[in-house]
């Protein structure tokens, strides 16, 4: 009787050590992973910080027609906030559930699009931001990239201003606990400080390089393209922040 009881606690540790166990490529391409018994693979971790605040009374929208997305965001001090509206066309569908703010994705493939909010640092321009500061931005250890650990070999192939807009393409790769494989990664990233504002709004699309060179390069540049920030009206309506998941309004 030991023995089997021993033999079904060591059954039940492995079962809940692999119950923990997160892939990051499953989780760039499905927004989850796979666990064992049907478990979620969202359960129990914790969002990535994307900087996004949404306004309160508005909803992230996409037109399924055009494809064109639409989120009205909150810069600035608490106190006293700028709302803000990013706009963009995608052809892949609005990202659902906790773990996504404002998100783009084809959860088959992995290719998709996201919207992350950085400070900027003393009022510099967006031509004045070094290349660290967008690395050091979207590759943190709670960046949307580092779900399971921080990606590796991280280049900045491009970086160019087209007036008030940042572009910049990007290579790195995330190491897949599944096959302990490095999965290279390409992303564009187009980054923009609205009038008024000291906070870096960008979108960000990526795709694998595989899929990279397969064609997915034209709609991640389409749609990082398509991307805009401007100053929205305020309607004369109270401006405050949209809660939180779990929070109280």
């Amino acid at each position: 009787q030991p023995r089997a009881a021993a033999a079904v606690s060591a059954g039940l540790l492995a079962h809940i050590q692999s119950a923990s166990a997160v892939d990051e490529e499953e989780f760039l391409k499905t927004g989850q992973v796979s666990m064992p018994m049907g478990v979620s693979g969202q359960a129990g971790k914790a969002k990535p910080i994307t900087g996004v605040v949404l306004r309160e009374g508005s909803e992230v929208s996409r037109d399924d027609r055009s494809g064109s997305v639409l989120a009205e965001i909150l810069l600035g001090k608490s106190a006293d906030p700028t709302p803000v509206l990013a706009t963009f066309t995608s052809p892949w569908p609005l990202a659902k559930g906790g773990l996504f703010d404002v998100e783009c994705r084809d959860a088959s493939t992995g290719d998709g699009a996201f919207l992350t909010v950085s400070k900027s640092k003393g009022g510099k321009t967006i031509d004045d931001l070094p290349k660290s500061f967008f690395v050091d931005s979207l590759f943190s250890s709670t960046g949307r990239f580092s779900f399971y650990g921080s990606p590796t070999d991280i280049k900045v192939k491009k970086s160019e201003t087209d007036g008030p807009y940042r572009l910049l393409e990007i290579t790195f790769s995330n190491l897949s606990q599944s096959t302990n494989a490095e999965i290279p990664r390409n992303a564009l990233v187009a980054a923009t400080i609205p009038q008024g504002t000291d906070d870096v709004v960008m979108l960000v699309g990526s795709a694998t390089a595989n899929r990279w060179r397969k064609g997915s390069e034209k709609a991640v540049r389409d749609t990082v393209g398509s991307f805009k920030a401007t100053l929205a009206p305020t309607g004369g309506m109270k401006i405050r922040a949209k809660p939180q998941r779990g929070e109280l309004s």
